[in-house]
């Protein structure tokens, strides 16, 4: 049996439907309650009437993504013990309604960060790109964040400075929405001054503190979500690497482990993010997945090409710097073994992570990276290589 195929929806108000998506053959949903405040409790009555909509589409809600996780509980300040309450008592509902997975992430203030959404390949489709000149040029000349020099060599600040000052007015509110755009589920960007202010809300905070932060959350919650049957796992940083002087401490195979040992259980594991990990010129996502395959609960591929100064863009699954085939093969003898063991929770949930934008979807209106047709593409081709994996493998 393949890996639990899956879909991310954002809900009623996504502009794919359920009829769509059943088209393309997964099995699972992957979704959130995304009118649901960040911090507030989910109660089993929310939580089923979603499931109740999922499963009369013919799916099974395979993973929470996610349950986002309250700013007062990263730096520790303000609410955050009322909020970290609200989170356990929220994992204990989701095991109670019968969801097994739930994908977090620990990024300070922004979720994802790209430069341009809309990056031309020779092939006539989109792809997002990451540019480090233009983050520098942000941060410096716009964002005009205390300290920031320091953060750039001179090099990078001369470089920075030219682009900025050769850069359109068009191009730079393009860029500033596309910096701004705020979490999956919803196109409203955030604002500049917010952005501004919860930048500096992290200034006094380093990264030795924000990953104390972390290991003390999980420390709190993974024994709740271990009594529910609830199995986390944690979303890379995307990009691996500080931006805007935020630390940044989900981003190397060291912070995996680090994470891992907070709590040493089954229940305490990782989405296996390919284009996440993989934008880090640090990571060999093949060896990540290798030793850390036990705890692997979710699974993102999709490609990228990256540099090692920090620049990255998305590219089709099989043209960029991750080996795919080789990620494929080290889940699917992961889910081999499980199985062998008698596990119950022996099935790794697989879904095409962002797709590039072509065909009739370019000019529709879809979220960034989650188009129907580029996610289509992808599908197929996991689906096809894991079936080729498997016939080598002779399992």
């Amino acid at each position: 049996m393949p890996l639990l195929q899956s879909w991310r929806w954002f809900g009623p108000n996504d502009p794919i439907s359920l009829e769509q998506i059943k088209a393309v053959g997964v099995q699972g949903i992957v979704t959130s309650l995304h009118h649901i405040p960040y911090g507030e409790l989910w109660t089993v009555d929310e939580i089923m009437l979603r499931k109740n909509i999922i499963e009369n589409a013919g799916f099974t809600w395979c993973v929470v993504e996610s349950v986002p996780v309250h700013e007062d509980i990263k730096k520790r300040t303000g609410n955050y013990k009322r909020y970290i309450e609200n989170y356990k008592q929220t994992l204990v509902n989701i095991g109670k309604c019968g969801i097994t997975t739930v994908c977090y992430n620990f990024m300070p203030a922004f979720d994802w960060l790209r430069t341009n959404l809309l990056k031309l390949l020779p092939d006539g489709t989109y792809v997002s790109e990451f540019s480090m000149t233009a983050i520098a040029a942000f941060d410096l000349f716009v964002l005009k964040r205390k300290e920031a020099e320091l953060c750039y060599d001179a090099d990078q600040i001369n470089l920075a400075k030219h682009w900025f000052e050769n850069l359109p007015s068009t191009e730079l509110e393009k860029l500033m929405q596309t910096l701004l755009l705020s979490l999956p589920g919803t196109d409203k960007p955030l604002t500049l001054e917010f952005i501004s202010s919860s930048i500096e809300e992290y200034r006094n905070i380093s990264v030795q503190q924000f990953k104390e932060n972390l290991l003390l959350f999980i420390q709190e919650i993974a024994p709740v979500a271990e009594e529910a049957g609830i199995r986390l796992a944690i979303h890379p940083d995307d990009p691996p690497r500080s931006v805007f002087g935020l630390p940044r401490v989900v981003s190397s195979i060291n912070d995996l482990r680090d994470i891992i040992n907070a709590y040493p259980s089954l229940n305490n594991g990782i989405t296996l993010c390919t284009g996440s990990l993989g934008a880090g010129y640090h990571n060999n996502c093949a060896t990540i997945a290798e030793e850390l395959a036990p705890y692997v609960h979710f699974a993102h591929l999709r490609n990228v090409v990256r540099d090692a100064v920090g620049n990255f863009q998305e590219v089709s699954l099989f043209h960029g710097d991750v080996d795919i085939p080789a990620v494929m093969k080290i889940l699917v003898l992961e889910e081999e073994k499980r199985k062998r063991q008698g596990r119950t929770d022996w099935q790794i949930p697989l879904r095409p992570d962002h797709g590039n934008l072509m065909l009739d979807d370019i000019g529709r209106k879809y979220y960034p990276g989650y188009s129907l047709y580029g996610r289509m593409k992808n599908i197929a081709e996991l689906r096809g290589l894991e079936k080729g994996i498997r016939f080598a493998l002779g399992v």
